[in-house]
C-alpha cells in the first residue's frame, strides 16, 4: 500500500506561502517588532546601496577588480555563518520542523530553496554582488556574463547557508549549537575589528588615490573559489578570456550542483533518523569537583546553582562572554591603535558587574522554587550573596588577567596598581547596583531560548531602563575613586593607594546593595514571581 503524498508543485507552493506567512505574522505580534523590521531593512538597503555605490566608482580603476573579489568573498562568508546566528531565531531554516510531514526530499528542497529567497537579505546581497560586478566588468562582453553570473551567485549563497544549516541542524538546534553561536557571534565582532586594522593598513592614500594594490594577492587566488568565481566571469570577459569566464561560471554551477546534492542528503537523514539531543546523559552526574571550594550553607549551593546557570544557559553564557569579548576587543584596540593603557581593563570591572542586573527574571518560572525558600531577611540576604560570590569568582580573575596582560603588552606597570583599584571599585558598584535593580525593576526574559533576544515583548522600555541607567549609575558611583586617582596623579602622589581604597569602597558599595535589596526583596517577591513567568 503505497501512502499518499501531495504534488511536488503544490508542496513547494505551500512552502513558499508559509513563508510569506511566517513574515507577516512575525510583523503582527507587536509594533515595535514591525518598525525595527522595516528600520533594519531601509538601513540595510541604504547601507549596501552606498557600498555597491562606492564599487561601481570604481569601476575602470586599478584594482577596482580585486576590490570586488574581496567584497563577494566576505560576503560568501557571512552567508556561510548565517545558519549559526539566526537558526534559532528563523521558523524557516529549521528543516527539522517538517520532518514529520509526508513530503518529498525533491519538493521540500524546491520550495525551501524558494521560501529562502524571499526576504530582505537575498535582495540586500544581490545589490552587493550587483555593484561587485560592476566594477569588475570591463566592456561589452562583461555584460552576458554579469547577468548570469550575479543571480546565480546569489542563489548559490542560498543555498550555501541553507546546506549548512540543514547538515548541522541537529546540532545547531541543541545547547551546544546555542553555545556555538555565542562564541561564533564574539568571533564574528573580533574579525570585524580585525577587517578594520587590516582595511586602515590596506586602503592608504598615495598622492590623493586610493591605492589597492595590496589586494591583488589575495584577489588573484579568490577570485577561483566559488561564488566569487561566478562575478569575477564579468572581468574575465572584459579581459577577452571567455574560455576562463566559461570556466568561472561553470566551477559556480558545479558548487551548486553538490551543495544541492549534500542538502537533500541531509534532508533525507534527517527525515528517517531519531532525534537524540534530549536523551539524557547521566555520565557524571552528582560529580562536583568545584562545589569543595565554595561556601557552606545556603551561600554556596546559591554560587553553585548559579555558576551552573551561567554555564549552561545559553542567554546568561551569551552576556558573560559578551561582555569579557568587548573588553578584550577595547584592550587589543588599544595596543594596536597607539593609545594603550591598563586602565581600560576598568571596562571589565563596568561590564561584569553588570552581571548582577536582571538576576530573577533569568530563572523565569523557576523562581518560585527560590522564593518558596526564602522566609527571612537572612535567607534574602544570603541569596543575594550567592549569586555576587558567583559573579565575582569568574569576574575578579578575568580582570586580574586583563590587567596583566595589558600592562606586560605596554611595559606601564606603574598603572597596574591604581587600574586594579579602579576596576574593582567598579566591579562592587555594579554588584551593588545591581542586586537593586534586580528587586527593584526586573524585566521577563523570552521562553524560546534564542540568546539574541534578551526581553519578553513589551519590555523594552524596562530593558533599557536597566541597561543605560545600570550603566551610569556603576559610571556615578565610581567618579569618587576615579577623583581620588586624578588627585594622586595631579599631586604625583603614591597612585598605588587605590589598590586598596578601590576594593574597599567596591565591597562597601556591594555589601550596602545587597543589604538595600534583600530588605525589599520579600516584600517583592510576588511581583518579581509575577514578572518572571511573563514570557
Amino acid at each position: 500500500m503505497t501512502v499518499a503524498v501531495p504534488e511536488d508543485r503544490a508542496v513547494v507552493r505551500a512552502l513558499v506561502a508559509l513563508k510569506i506567512r511566517l513574515l507577516a505574522n512575525g510583523l503582527r505580534q507587536s509594533t515595535e517588532r514591525r518598525v525595527v523590521y522595516l528600520l533594519g531593512s531601509v538601513l540595510g538597503l541604504v547601507f549596501t546601496g552606498a557600498v555597491a555605490l562606492a564599487l561601481t566608482l570604481l569601476h575602470g580603476r586599478t584594482g577596482a577588480a580585486d576590490a570586488a573579489v574581496m567584497l563577494v568573498t566576505g560576503t560568501t562568508v557571512g552567508w556561510a555563518a548565517l545558519p549559526l546566528f539566526l537558526f534559532g531565531s528563523d521558523e524557516s531554516a529549521d528543516p527539522t520542523r517538517l520532518t514529520m510531514l509526508p513530503l518529498r526530499p525533491g519538493a521540500m528542497l524546491r520550495g525551501t530553496l524558494l521560501a529562502a529567497l524571499i526576504g530582505p537579505g537575498p535582495v540586500l546581497s544581490l545589490v552587493l554582488l550587483g555593484g561587485a560586478a560592476v566594477a569588475a566588468s570591463g566592456g561589452v562582453a562583461s555584460v552576458p556574463f554579469a547577468v548570469l553570473g550575479v543571480p546565480l551567485a546569489a542563489i548559490t549563497l542560498v543555498t550555501l547557508s541553507r546546506s549548512v544549516a540543514a547538515g548541522n541542524a541537529r546540532l545547531l538546534s541543541s545547547r551546544r549549537g546555542k553555545d556555538f553561536a555565542i562564541f561564533g557571534g564574539l568571533l564574528f565582532a573580533v574579525l570585524i575589528q580585525v577587517g578594520n586594522l587590516a582595511s586602515q593598513s590596506v586602503f592608504r592614500q598615495h598622492g590623493g588615490h586610493l591605492d589597492l594594490s595590496p589586494l591583488k594577492p589575495f584577489a588573484s587566488v579568490l577570485r577561483w573559489i566559488p561564488p566569487v568565481s561566478a562575478v569575477d566571469a564579468a572581468r574575465s570577459a572584459g579581459d577577452g578570456a571567455y574560455g576562463v569566464a566559461v570556466l568561472q561560471l561553470g566551477l559556480t554551477a558545479a558548487l551548486l550542483v553538490l551543495l544541492m546534492r549534500w542538502w537533500r542528503r541531509s534532508l533525507e537523514q534527517l527525515m528517517v533518523t531519531v532525534d537524540s539531543s534530549t536523551l539524557i546523559d547521566t555520565k557524571g552526574v552528582g560529580r562536583s569537583r568545584a562545589a569543595a571550594f565554595l561556601p557552606e550553607g545556603r551561600v554556596g549551593a546559591v554560587m553553585q546553582r548559579h555558576l551552573r546557570y551561567a554555564w549552561r544557559e545559553p542567554r546568561a553564557k551569551a552576556a558573560v562572554f559578551t561582555s569579557l569579548g568587548m573588553t578584550v576587543v577595547f584592550c587589543v584596540l588599544s595596543v594596536v591603535q597607539g593609545w594603550a593603557s591598563v586602565y581600560v581593563v576598568a571596562l571589565a570591572g563596568l561590564m561584569l558587574g553588570l552581571q548582577m542586573v536582571n538576576l530573577f527574571g533569568m530563572d523565569g518560572s523557576a523562581f518560585w522554587m527560590v522564593s518558596a525558600t526564602l522566609s527571612t531577611p537572612a535567607h534574602a540576604r544570603e541569596e543575594l550573596r550567592g549569586r555576587a560570590f558567583a559573579v565575582l569568582s569568574y569576574a575578579v580573575p578575568s580582570a586580574l588577567v586583563l590587567a596583566l596582560g595589558l600592562s606586560a603588552a605596554t611595559g606601564l606597570w606603574g598603572q597596574l596598581a591604581p587600574a586594579l583599584g579602579l576596576t574593582f571599585a567598579a566591579l562592587g558598584a555594579g554588584v551593588g547596583l545591581g542586586s537593586l535593580l534586580s528587586v527593584l525593576v526586573p524585566y521577563a526574559m523570552p521562553a524560546d531560548g534564542n540568546p539574541m533576544r534578551n526581553a519578553a515583548p513589551g519590555q523594552s522600555g524596562v530593558v533599557l531602563l536597566n541597561s543605560f541607567g545600570s550603566l551610569l549609575g556603576v559610571v556615578l558611583l565610581t567618579l569618587p575613586v576615579g577623583g581620588v586617582l586624578a588627585w594622586l596623579l595631579l599631586a604625583a602622589g603614591p597612585a598605588w593607594l587605590l589598590l586598596a581604597i578601590g576594593p574597599l569602597y567596591g565591597a562597601a558599595l556591594a555589601a550596602l546593595g545587597i543589604r538595600l535589596a534583600a530588605t525589599r526583596l520579600l516584600d517583592r517577591l510576588p511581583e518579581i514571581l509575577a514578572t518572571a513567568v511573563e514570557r
